[in-house]
């Protein structure tokens, strides 16, 4: 039963905060430069993770574990996060998250390819029946923009070089704590994110007196919730549940940008942004209808 809780915490935790980052990040690279950000956020929140873990007296890392953690790290942030934060600079944030929300077929496929089991019938229908709720959910909003080809590249690479991290995740050599593997990713992936801007000019004119309060607040919420609270969820939840499962968040996290849009910027939400929320959830229902066969295999890994 306590399993079946810190399962549930950690989904809405992943499902909201990350659902929140849109918002953020939009506001964010107003005034911040997108590798920067992202670069800076991880590393710090990566580095007072780590802090936690040695506190907690966890097993110390070794350098297998460190190349371990910046080749998922590299995947997750540099090539997935810290690029969808560049490519919003581009395109519409509806294209975005349409993109994003079939990230979920990558990763079962991804898996399958590499050797796991083949999908159920109903986790590919209920995948399938999610990646429709979010095209219909975004493209009223963000189809009627010119499309900028190369932003919508970064974000398919960003979705696959994500979902490839996801994967390997689970088999990387990365320590057995949470805490500590997650730090551990957060401080690699940050660092390569802080070269990349480094390479490519994002620090020539930039000055922290430029940044307003808005883009601040919205950066330290980025670090807190969206890397310390939200990121340590999704990375122990990859250990203890199926990974179609734990991809169904990118269908739930645009419902949660449509909500913050309605509230915050007085965007409609209309029939058919209702319509798709319905088949989201449904989707997500038919992935997790074998619930209770996941949880057993959970169990046996504790």
């Amino acid at each position: 039963m306590q399993l079946r809780w810190k399962i549930v915490a950690a989904f809405v935790a992943v499902y909201v905060f990350w659902g929140m980052t849109y918002l953020a990040m939009r506001v964010a690279v107003e005034d911040i430069p997108p590798y920067l950000m992202a670069g800076t956020r991880f590393v710090l929140a990566g580095a007072m993770l780590y802090a936690i873990a040695r506190r907690r007296r966890d097993e110390a890392p070794t350098s297998l574990n460190w190349r371990a953690a910046f080749v998922v790290g590299g995947f997750l942030l540099l090539g997935g996060n810290a690029s969808v934060a560049w490519a919003e600079q581009r395109v519409s944030s509806g294209l975005a998250a349409l993109l994003i929300g079939v990230m979920p077929i990558w990763m079962v496929s991804l898996e399958w390819l590499r050797g796991g089991s083949r999908p159920r019938l109903n986790v590919i229908a209920g995948l399938l029946l999610g990646a429709l709720g979010v095209g219909l959910l975004v493209l009223p909003q963000g189809g009627g923009d010119r499309v900028d080809l190369l932003g919508a590249v970064v974000l398919i690479v960003a979705a696959a070089s994500w979902a490839w991290g996801s994967v390997i995740s689970k088999s990387a050599g990365l320590p057995k704590s949470p805490f500590m593997a997650t730090s551990m990713e957060m401080i690699a992936g940050g660092t390569l994110c802080i070269v990349v801007a480094v390479l490519t000019g994002e620090l020539e004119g930039f000055s922290p007196a430029q940044v307003s309060g808005q883009a601040l607040l919205a950066w330290l919420f980025l670090v807190i919730f969206g890397s310390l609270v939200a990121f340590t969820a999704f990375i122990w939840l990859l250990g203890v549940v199926s990974i179609a499962k734990v991809g169904t968040y990118a269908y739930v996290n645009p419902i949660v940008a449509v909500l913050l849009g309605w509230a915050i910027l007085d965007e409609p939400v209309t029939l058919t942004t209702v319509f798709a929320a319905i088949l989201i959830l449904c989707g997500v229902a038919m992935v997790n209808l074998d619930w209770a066969g996941v949880r057993k295999q959970a169990l046996a890994r504790t």
